[in-house]
């Protein structure tokens, strides 16, 4: 297998999982990103400065052998990916993959997309809801599945596309909620928030990366919303984690700002065929 994106958020756990499944794993990682003694197993290396900047030849030769791809790299700068241009370079050297990929004769391909992909609000979005990406960064992903889904069926490559909805867990960026909540109410202090009756789809990224990792062995092709079927409103979730510290109190609702793209609802029906 070969995985782009695995020292992340979500690619550590793809290929951790894929390890504990039996498979040879060759990752790309940027020089120095890599801890051998955190990701230990069967994994060959495959150094670049910038995978999205390499050619088609160049992955043509790291391709060599590898019997499925699991896409999982793309720019997630917090705070600022979103709107980014950074998004269509990634969509380009993605596009060179997928061309090698077919080149290459590879069986099978899977890409990691977002919730953010489909039309929002939603508050039980199905594989076949409708699609209205609002930001660059979901419509530079969407535009990736439509091009690689026609590229890959004339080539004849299995392919899956795996829409990831609100991960949290190992590794989660230290400014996101729900590690705010756990640093501040453990610490005692108020945590001030938004009304909290937008309505989330929350899963573990541990169980996320299992579930894309899994799409190897089931064979399973399409979207696949990866996700955890269960809406929860934000005023529940962070009343969870407060009660873990008896800190319910600590809680202020409705003084924090909401951006004003921000949906009212975004939750999800798990088609993820094993777990």
């Amino acid at each position: 297998m070969l995985v782009t994106g695995g020292t992340g958020f979500v690619g550590r756990q793809i290929v951790k999982s894929l390890l504990a499944r039996g498979h040879a794993v060759r990752m790309t990682a940027r020089p120095g990103r890599v801890n051998p003694s955190d990701l230990v197993g069967r994994i060959e290396i495959v150094p670049t400065l910038d995978l999205f900047d390499e050619n088609e030849d160049w992955w043509l030769s790291r391709l060599e052998g590898v019997d499925a791809v699991i896409h999982a790299a793309w720019y997630v700068e917090p705070g600022l990916y979103l709107d980014s241009a950074e998004n269509i370079r990634c969509l380009r050297g993605s596009l060179r993959l997928a061309d090698a990929v077919c080149r290459a004769g590879v069986q099978r391909f899977i890409g990691v997309g977002t919730c953010f992909e489909y039309r929002l609000p939603n508050a039980a979005i199905t594989e076949t809801s409708p699609l209205g990406p609002v930001t660059v960064y979901a419509a530079a992903k969407l535009a990736l599945y439509l091009a690689a889904r026609r590229r890959f069926a004339a080539a004849g490559v299995d392919f899956a596309w795996a829409r990831l909805f609100y991960l949290y867990g190992e590794g989660e960026h230290p400014a996101r909620l729900f590690p705010s909540l756990h640093r501040r109410l453990g610490a005692g202090e108020q945590m001030i928030l938004s009304a909290g009756d937008k309505i989330r789809d929350f899963l573990d990224v541990e169980i996320a990366g299992a579930d894309v990792a899994g799409l190897i062995d089931t064979g399973q092709t399409g979207v696949v919303n990866v996700c955890s079927g269960e809406p929860v409103t934000l005023r529940d979730a962070a009343e969870r984690i407060a009660d873990l510290y008896g800190a319910r109190h600590l809680l202020s609702f409705g003084a924090a700002q909401v951006h004003p793209r921000d949906p009212q609802a975004v939750a999800g029906v798990c088609n993820v065929a094993e777990r």
